[in-house]
């Protein structure tokens, strides 16, 4: 039977060899972790390319109802339409006339988002069609928006396109360190 002593020599040794595998079954988890989340990217990326023209239609469709829907009150809708038309300078879908048949344009007129200096707009100018042409944007909100989503992929494909690169490295490195500690330890035994 070996001493006391002895044994809690090889304590240390036996916690460092758990601790070695331990980390490799982390090391192994990471990279799984990692390979999954880059599947899930890329799965979005290829959804998103094969599906771009459902995503346009339904935005119209949404906008369209929101324009329907829209009063000037707290609502999350209103001011997402609100925000559009005073950031993008635009009015409406296809233009101001959009306007024309809803609710919110027989009680109101126009939204004073869509004036071009929302201080010099008033209601009864907002409400007459001779007078609102001159009074607020003429381009439609989606034919820019849709422009400006295009224009912009290029920069959130690129900034896609370097992150899964440091994934890719990331899963590579962890297998390297994996297979590294797993030839190691069978070169041990």
């Amino acid at each position: 039977m070996a001493s006391p002593s002895s044994r809690l020599q090889t304590k240390p040794v036996i916690t460092c060899l758990k601790s070695v595998l331990l980390f490799y079954t982390f090391v192994f988890w990471y990279a799984g972790f990692l390979s999954i989340i880059f599947l899930i990217e890329l799965i979005a990326a290829i959804v998103g390319f094969v599906f771009r023209h459902e995503i346009k239609n339904s935005f119209q469709t949404s906008f369209t109802s929101a324009i329907d829907g829209y009063n000037s009150t707290v609502d999350p809708r209103s001011d997402a339409v609100d925000s559009i038309q005073k950031n993008l300078h635009c009015c409406g879908v296809k233009d101001y006339h959009d306007w024309e048949h809803t609710e919110y344009f027989n009680q109101k007129g126009v939204p004073r988002s869509c004036c071009i200096q929302p201080s010099n707009c008033t209601e009864e100018e907002l409400k007459d069609q001779s007078k609102v042409q001159s009074k607020v944007f003429s381009k439609g909100c989606f034919l820019l928006v849709t422009s400006v989503m295009e224009e912009k992929i290029g920069i959130v494909a690129g900034i896609s396109f370097g992150i899964a690169c440091f994934q890719l490295i990331g899963i590579f490195l962890a297998c390297c360190l994996s297979r590294y500690i797993t030839n190691n330890q069978i070169g041990r035994a």
